[in-house]
């Protein structure tokens, strides 16, 4: 159903992740925009722009102010809580991603997992934290502000080491579930200082991709702790996993969470058969072959199979690599539009 009034983008992003009517489609990375061009534009590059909330509210805005998107994602990586857990760091430079160095993890047991004392106050979480103000006082209602929390599986990778939390996932199902339990505590405590601080939605990340893990994976250790997350954190949670996930697509649709928001290796229309308007799906543009090394035009190919295919919310994959072209995200919101009209006047 199309919205008969002129929307806000923040009144269509929080009605499209409701389901409810929009006067065309939100585009809405609920991971990251930022690019080594958007760092160079407004002088905010990485990795200080992590690191510090004036930079960080900055670069982030950018994907509203310069590309045209209906959403501000702030937190540009996946190590921000794990970095305030003590994990070792390779914070790389502008053209890199930040890192956990995982070949020496912090905690080898269930006994070992607990939340530091300054764990809200680190310098790496109080970025996001106070970038999400900054953001809120500059936009307030006219633009939705995504937060990102990790899930307990991708922390247990970052904490544990992913060979020895994939091991013990097999040897011991009992213990991976209270591993799981109680680092979800570190989800639902980061995520709700974001709310606090003034995000709208919060991105849900927990990598239990079929690149390493069955589909029975999900039901069998997250599905029940990503139902929790959503009565504890009161906000719209979208749920991110990189890879193929089709194979997982029911379990991830009884959730209750908002919205998944899925990778380029699952087919657009296959995806929507299987939610089957159980949740909405945020997507799904490739990233490291559409984004980073073609043109507009099959950039806009790909955003048209996505609104074919009825996806509620488009989006690239997942973060996008740091050298793609500006020409090809703006190409996202001049689609979508295109679409819209070419489709209302039907």
């Amino acid at each position: 159903m199309v919205a008969t009034k002129k929307m806000t983008p923040r009144e269509r992003v929080m009605n499209a992740l409701n389901g409810l009517p929009v006067d065309r489609t939100p585009i809405s990375n609920p991971t990251n925009v930022a690019t080594v061009e958007l760092m160079d534009l407004v002088d905010a590059p990485f990795p200080d722009a992590c690191r510090d909330p004036e930079l960080n509210a900055r670069l982030a805005a950018t994907g509203y102010t310069e590309l045209g998107f209906d959403s501000i994602a702030p937190y540009f990586t996946i190590i921000q809580e794990s970095s305030a857990l003590g994990c070792e760091m390779q914070w790389e430079q502008k053209d890199n991603w930040p890192t956990v160095r995982m070949s020496n993890p912090i905690w080898k047991s269930v006994e070992d997992i607990h939340v530091p004392d300054n764990f809200l106050q680190h310098q790496d979480n109080l970025a996001i934290i106070e970038s999400i103000k900054i953001l809120k006082q500059e936009f307030g209602n006219e633009v939705a502000i995504i937060g990102k929390t990790m899930g307990p599986w991708t922390l247990a990778y970052h904490v544990f080491g992913v060979e020895t939390f994939l091991l013990m996932s097999i040897d011991d199902p009992d213990l991976t579930i209270k591993c799981l339990n109680k680092l979800k505590e570190i989800s639902v405590l980061f995520g709700q200082a974001q709310i606090d601080a003034g995000a709208d939605v919060l991105t849900y990340p927990d990598h239990a991709t079929g690149d390493l893990v069955s589909g029975e994976y999900y039901r069998k250790f997250l599905l029940d702790i990503h139902q929790e997350a959503v009565e504890d954190l009161k906000v719209p949670l979208i749920l991110h996993i990189c890879g193929y996930t089709l194979d997982r697509m029911d379990y991830i649709a009884q959730n209750k969470m908002a919205a998944f928001h899925f990778d380029s290796r699952n087919d657009p229309a296959k995806a929507m058969e299987i939610v089957d308007g159980r949740i909405q799906l945020v997507g799904n543009v490739n990233n490291p072959v559409t984004l980073y090394s073609k043109g507009p035009q099959e950039v806009r190919e790909e955003v048209y199979k996505c609104l074919d295919a009825g996806i509620p919310l488009i989006a690239p994959e997942c973060a996008i690599p740091l050298a793609t072209k500006l020409e090809n995200l703006l190409e996202i919101p001049k689609a979508v539009q295109d679409w819209t009209d070419e489709n209302l006047s039907i």
